[in-house]
């Protein structure tokens, strides 16, 4: 079992920053790769980015492009999501995930493709 906590959400101007965590527990998440998915009211979850478990392979979605990080620090367990030029559409549930791979660069791009969850933090951001 991977117990994940994201924290870093809150209420946050148009042009604005903010930097998530998602920490975790439990089994090795040396080897885990690591998703940010985030999910408005009455839309799907969105798939945000994604980080192999190496650290050496990252993948984003086109809507946060050059806008948003996502990082890793094994030795603290835990991820992050760094947050630029915040616009009134990325406010959302955000939700860091968690899945193992095999192989050091893979990670998935679909919620299906993680095993663990974290319950999410609320990003707002107004105009």
């Amino acid at each position: 079992q991977v117990q994940l906590v994201e924290s870093g959400g809150g209420l946050v101007q148009a042009g604005g920053s903010l930097r998530l965590s998602c920490a975790a527990s439990g089994r090795a998440f040396s080897r885990y790769a690591m998703g940010w998915f985030r999910q408005a009211p009455g839309k799907e979850r969105e798939f945000i980015a994604a980080i192999s478990w190496s650290g050496g392979s990252t993948y984003y979605a086109d809507s946060v492009k050059g806008r948003f990080t996502i990082s890793r620090d094994s030795a603290k367990n835990t991820a992050y999501l760094q947050m630029n030029s915040l616009k009134p559409e990325d406010t959302a549930g955000y939700y860091c995930a968690a899945a193992y791979y095999s192989s050091s660069n893979s990670f998935g791009t679909q919620p299906g493709h993680y095993d663990y969850w974290g319950q999410g933090t609320q990003v707002t951001v107004s105009s």
